[in-house]
């Protein structure tokens, strides 16, 4: 082999090394170069590279020894050098760090990484300010921005596909840019994959341990994953790091939200405002803020200041809908035919625009105008079903091999294992069919903090999901687990939860379609208290598909859909009586408004709890609701949504078709 064969080979060879170490493969990496430094000792690229592997394996003294050796040889690689300050600064020696990271700053202050690097050594030095500078100085000089806010634009428009377009071009070119990591990561969240935007997030902070940018994406990953301690934490060291930031008072009350501190969102909300004065979603935020805290006029008011800014906003349209007894004034409905029909006209109808169509029903089913309301709410699902279509045959399928897998033996198998807490109470079911007014009921009770919907269970079937290639393991990848561990994962969602509780002994888990992962449930807390939250499909069902959601929910854009998935959801519940007989307490919503007080004593008995008249009176307590159901359960119990379908008869005829037979067990 010539020279030239011979040195493009190992020139190719340190471009794979690269290419590893940037893409967080460090371990693959080391042993790659030191074959080629053994190839020509001393090369710079190479000791270089090898130093960057040993600091990413946490092996700061020897990589502070390896990049000295290349500085000692070539004074002026700046890329050594700023990885030396890097090291320093992991090896604790701080001042040497900055003295580093200066010196490549004083002869090329357009340095991206350097710059990074700075930061990260003034924050440990606690000159918060001053990295702050620096952060928005890397930021500034970062070769790839044109096309990283070309990204976050396409992002916050809610273009997705675009986004990740960007973003993942960027990353092909360097594949530890932190910015295009931090921007993946959103779309990442966005798409409700929390774990993989927790991935993208630790490979940045691997690149600048303090970036703000990339704790502003941690706090809210961290919030779907169920790790709420490791939420705050992230939370409190942006607001350390970045106090000036209005992202950090949003990401703070984020975190406050979850843990139910909505006094503490509010002002956080209130204090990201002053920083960002006019802006209409923060004001949109402090709404649904005030709305959970049962400040009706402020909520109210804060949607109409958003529509006096924007008389075009969807959202504040569909939000003053969803106060539940708002009554919209005749201005206010034609003010929202003239929006829709102008989008429609232009040809721009959008899935955004779907609110108006869900808030503009509502508005007419105020009147009685019933047909004209259900063509309403259809063409706002219709809209909702463009981008987010649901496969009801997977779902049905998924629930055929969930009834498989969960069976007597499986159980028998498993008896006398799980975590013993008996502190959790499940409340399971669909939406819109008594969930939070039984969770209500509870957190009334003085033994019993009402904690609303958890995603710890969903995150748990997740990581079974994963174990298979097509991300499809659930519920089979769980037999292939060991006894202990079902006690193991038990006690991992109680100590997850424990810090959104209040000090009493018992707690809800609202949310509803955990009927699906009872049996998971019961196999690692055998001794959890599980309730099912029932309804007649038919009010079930049209409740849920005239409800915009924020978020999940897809089964309700299409009526035969919906019919469709309450079969399932029957026919898993029917599974779960049989499998483990008189385990899940089945309450009737129509019961329960229909005789109060004897189905929350039968409710109070089945989770061992002794009657206090407070349950009865629920609708005095004061505390946060954060569900669609807030304004109702702070009304005393009322019998008018039962049978509330019949004024929709005609047009429900595809649902009533679907639930098939189903329909007898409630007639």
């Amino acid at each position: 082999m010539s020279t030239a064969q011979l040195n493009a080979a190992f020139e190719e060879r340190l471009r794979r090394a690269h290419a590893a170490l940037r893409a967080g493969q460090a371990a693959t990496a080391e042993r790659w170069l030191r074959e080629l430094e053994a190839q020509r000792p001393g090369e710079p690229q190479c000791l270089w590279l090898l130093g960057v592997a040993l600091l990413d394996q946490a092996q700061a003294g020897e990589s502070i020894a390896t990049l000295e050796r290349v500085l000692a040889g070539a004074p002026d690689f700046a890329e050594a050098r700023v990885d030396l300050a890097r090291a320093c600064r992991r090896a604790g020696r701080a001042a040497e760090s900055r003295a580093e990271v200066r010196h490549v700053l004083e002869k090329t202050p357009h340095h991206h990484r350097a710059w990074l690097a700075y930061g990260d050594v003034l924050v440990d030095l606690g000159q918060y300010h001053d990295a702050c500078v620096a952060f928005e100085r890397a930021r500034a000089t970062d070769p790839e921005r044109p096309r990283i806010e070309e990204a976050s634009a396409a992002l916050t428009r809610d273009d997705r596909r675009t986004s990740e377009e960007l973003f993942r071009e960027i990353l092909r070119r360097d594949a530890s840019h932190v910015g295009a990591l931090c921007g993946l990561a959103a779309v990442s969240l966005a798409a409700d994959v929390p774990k993989d935007a927790e991935r993208l997030l630790r490979h940045a902070l691997r690149q600048s341990e303090h970036l703000p940018l990339a704790y502003r994406g941690l706090g809210p990953v961290l919030l779907a994953l169920g790790r709420v301690e490791e939420a705050d934490a992230a939370a409190r060291h942006l607001q350390k790091i970045e106090p000036e930031n209005p992202q950090t008072w949003i990401v703070m009350a984020t975190v406050a939200s979850r843990f139910m501190r909505q006094e503490q969102a509010l002002e956080a909300y209130q204090r990201a405002a002053q920083y960002r004065p006019g802006d209409l979603r923060l004001l949109m935020s402090i709404g649904h803020v005030c709305k959970s805290l049962g400040r009706r006029a402020e909520s109210e008011s804060s949607y109409k200041e958003v529509l006096a800014a924007d008389s075009a906003n969807a959202e504040a349209w569909w939000s003053l809908a969803d106060l539940k007894n708002y009554s919209f004034d005749d201005a206010e409905v034609a003010a929202m035919q003239r929006l829709i029909a102008d989008a429609e006209s232009a040809g721009r109808a959008s899935p955004a625009d779907a609110q108006l169509h869900f808030a503009l029903g509502k508005a007419l089913e105020q009147r009685g105008r019933y047909s004209e309301a259900f063509a309403a709410y259809a063409q706002g699902n219709l809209l909702r079903r463009r981008d987010n279509p649901f496969d009801v045959e997977a779902f049905e399928q998924r629930a055929q091999r969930i009834r498989a897998f969960f069976s007597p033996a499986f159980f028998a198998g498993r008896a006398g294992g799980g975590d013993p807490s008996s502190a959790p109470i499940f409340i399971v079911g669909l939406p819109r069919s008594g969930s939070t007014l039984i969770e209500q009921i509870l957190a009334s009770h003085s033994q019993v903090d009402g904690t609303m919907e958890l995603p710890n269970i969903v995150n748990l079937v997740r990581s079974f999901e994963d174990l298979a290639p097509n991300r499809d393991g659930y519920p089979e990848a769980v037999g292939g687990l060991p006894a202990a561990q079902f006690a193991d994962l038990g006690g991992r969602y109680i100590a997850e939860t424990a810090p959104l509780r209040r000090g009493r002994e018992r707690f809800t888990d609202k949310l509803p379609n955990n009927f699906s992962h009872v049996g998971l449930i019961h196999a690692i807390l055998p001794n959890a208290t599980l309730i099912d939250a029932r309804r007649h499909p038919m009010d079930a069902c049209f409740s849920t598909f005239k409800q915009h959601f924020a978020s999940g929910q897809t089964f309700s854009y299409d009526l035969e859909d919906l019919g469709r998935y309450y079969r399932g959801y029957l026919s898993l519940m029917d599974h779960w009586d049989e499998v483990l007989p008189g385990r899940v307490l089945h309450v009737q919503y129509e019961e329960l408004v229909r005789d109060p007080e004897a189905n929350i004593r039968r409710l109070l008995a089945h989770c061992g709890l002794p009657f206090e008249p407070a349950c009865l009176s629920f609708h005095e307590n004061a505390r946060a609701v954060r569900t669609p159901s807030a304004e109702q359960v702070r009304r005393p119990i009322y019998t008018s949504a039962v049978g509330y379908w019949r004024c929709f008869e005609q047009q429900l005829e595809p649902l009533r078709r679907a639930l098939g037979d189903s329909l007898e067990r409630f007639a």
